[in-house]
């Protein structure tokens, strides 16, 4: 039978090997991978480096047959990325989930690649099976990026078809594809809660989304809350201490704002993919929510309810609190809930890090961490506010 999703889905286990193959016998691939690895050395003699790179990682993914083998050989580079560049790794909410039932996991975007992973790394630990991720397309600039991304249970969010047609069968093809993953495959999705990271701080759900998601819907035989609830959406919140790509925000930002436009470079998505995985993140937390229950009758309903849990469950950081403090000053209420007390970055080492910026951007900088506190405090003002 014709596969529907077959362009867009990740690569199944019978898949794997010939995937693996191509990706061995891709000088491309090889090249970038050297200059990863070597920096400039790789351009000396980059015929040998390469047939060393095959080499070595022809050795390190032999007897590597299917997707979960493959995930366990990115669990090893997970764990050393979490000692070398965290200052720890903790987790809250997943014992209230069902190990045994699929969710869709919507959280917070900040960074593009780390989120993630860090909610895979988070399910892995936890016993949970990990979660088939929606990824843009405009990030998978080539062919062999692609091949790397569905090795890990990656699935393409087609967004750079240019028609209104092609978009909305898309979209629809996206939102069955999901539905079929949870519902058929009993295997848990990733998705995030809008298109791009939220570069300012400010954690939002777009409506758009929720309506991508309730094109799946039998419209005749299902009602739309009853839709969302089948779904099991669970917000997810995940926290870094430090973001590794602040300074590229910040100046995104300010362009933005005194410029009313910012043009982004041809490799900056690449930059910004492994700014944030080898740049220092502090203390990285994720926090799972509850799954969304009944009578909620509206994309927008939905929105705020993930919304709602993504603020409250964010955990802040001691970096929140001094950029915070730093823009609205010393005595500024602050809340006291779900904060970590002790940080791997101390007061004079983040304003060392703030003041190595320009000085106009500096308060775009500060803004990405002050703005979770001033979402938790909205919240608490919004929850006291009778109806």
């Amino acid at each position: 039978m014709t596969d529907p999703f077959a362009d867009i889905r990740p690569y199944r286990d019978d898949e794997v090997a010939a995937v693996l193959t191509r990706l061995l016998h891709n000088s491309e691939f090889l090249g970038t991978l050297a200059v990863y690895r070597l920096g400039r050395v790789a351009s000396l003699m980059p015929g040998v480096i390469r047939f060393l790179v095959r080499y070595l990682l022809a050795r390190e993914v032999r007897g590597v047959s299917d997707v979960r083998s493959m995930q366990l050989i990115i669990e090893r580079y997970m764990s050393r990325m979490i000692e070398r560049a965290t200052g720890g790794f903790s987790v809250s909410g997943l014992e209230r989930l069902d190990p045994t039932r699929p969710y869709l996991f919507m959280s917070n975007h900040r960074d593009i690649a780390m989120d993630p992973a860090f909610t895979n790394y988070a399910l892995h630990r936890g016993g949970y099976e990990t979660a088939r991720i929606a990824i843009g397309d405009n990030l998978l600039t080539k062919p062999w990026v692609s091949d790397l991304m569905r090795l890990n249970k990656s699935f393409i969010v087609k967004r750079s078809l240019s028609g209104p047609r092609e978009l909305l069968a898309a979209s629809k093809t996206l939102a069955n594809y999901i539905q079929y993953s949870l519902l058929e495959e009993n295997s848990p999705v990733w998705i995030a809660q809008r298109e791009g990271r939220a570069k300012d701080g400010v954690d939002r759900t777009e409506p758009v989304i929720i309506k991508m998601l309730s094109m799946s819907r039998d419209k005749r035989n299902q009602e739309f809350s009853e839709h969302i609830r089948s779904l099991g959406i669970v917000p997810v919140a995940i926290s870094y201490e430090l973001d590794p790509c602040d300074a590229m925000k910040a100046k995104e930002l300010f362009q933005r704002s005194t410029e009313g436009r910012y043009e982004k470079g041809e490799q900056e998505d690449v930059a910004s993919i492994a700014q944030g995985i080898a740049g220092e993140k502090g203390r990285v937390h994720v926090s799972f929510g509850t799954p969304l229950s009944g009578g909620l009758e509206t994309p927008d309903a939905v929105a705020l309810e993930v919304d709602r849990q993504v603020v409250s469950q964010y955990c802040l950081h001691p970096t929140n609190l001094y950029a915070y403090r730093r823009l609205y000053g010393e005595h500024a209420p602050v809340p006291q809930e779900l904060y970590l007390e002790e940080g791997d970055c101390n007061e004079a080492a983040f304003d060392a890090r703030i003041e190595a910026m320009p000085r106009e951007h500096r308060p775009y900088a500060l803004s990405i961490y002050a703005n979770a506190v001033v979402s938790k405090l909205a919240l608490a003002d919004s929850s006291q506010t009778p109806c």
